[in-house]
């Protein structure tokens, strides 16, 4: 395995906690500068804050991923900032869970414009100077659920099915251009979302999983800095399930 020679710049959306939080910590502790994107400026500015106290290099940027208008006034700042950001990761995400016939235009909306069209929104806006660079990492932040469906999450199910789709085709627009773009599929993570099922819940959970366990952010976060570096470089279009076996 080849160590990192270069820092690069890499950005993580839902940055301020979960599994956006430990991409962020482990990116930095592997010598990249890391932009914490999160709509709380308190929460990706707290991670930042605790990335530079311990020797690494982050900055915070408060930013709700779905206002298309801000995302890209946002983008082009950073870009006129750093020329450059190296490693995009696209982990921002929601939930409004129902079924079909009890969601809300609301609710579908709220979870494609977070989950899926501010992963455009970001690729687009930064895309370029990587391919001219002819080095750039996009990973995106999927779920087992995108490829499994589950009855009360059409619009969550939806969206990151759509994150799939936009990972392959980015993947084949990009790949002459050293750009990879990848996808990560998690099942289910111990995270505060999960800390608040009930227990009868999370015991159903923990039954499905053939490993018997909840994972870990740090396993997701192990799978998308290794897509991030140099060792990855001939990965692209793929999606990688982290799921303790649900789907095989």
């Amino acid at each position: 395995m080849t160590e990192n020679t270069e820092k690069r710049i890499a950005l993580v959306t839902g940055a301020g906690r979960g599994i956006g939080k430990s991409i962020a910590e482990l990116l930095a502790s592997k010598g990249h500068h890391v932009i914490c994107i999160s709509r709380s400026a308190s929460s990706c500015g707290g991670v930042a804050d605790a990335i530079n106290a311990t020797g690494g290099s982050a900055e915070s940027l408060a930013l709700d991923v779905a206002d298309k208008a801000a995302v890209k006034e946002s983008c082009e700042a950073l870009l006129e900032k750093h020329t450059n950001i190296d490693i995009l990761v696209n982990n921002a995400g929601i939930t409004r869970d129902g079924l079909l016939f009890r969601m809300s235009d609301d609710e579908w909306d709220a979870v494609i414009d977070t989950n899926l069209s501010s992963c455009f929104s970001f690729i687009k806006h930064l895309a370029r100077p990587m391919t001219r660079k002819r080095w750039g990492r996009i990973i995106n932040m999927a779920s087992v659920i995108g490829l499994t469906g589950n009855a009360g999450q059409a619009n969550y199910a939806a969206a990151k099915a759509g994150m799939i789709g936009l990972t392959k085709s980015l993947a084949k627009e990009f790949a002459a251009r050293n750009v990879t773009v990848n996808a990560v599929a998690p099942g289910f993570i111990a995270t505060d979302m999960t800390a608040e099922l009930n227990e009868k819940t999370q015991e159903a959970i923990v039954g499905v999983i053939p490993m018997k366990r909840m994972g870990e952010s740090k396993d997701i976060a192990a799978i998308s800095a290794f897509l991030a570096s140099e060792d990855a470089g001939y990965i692209t279009g793929q999606v990688f399930t982290v799921d303790g076996g649900m789907v095989m």
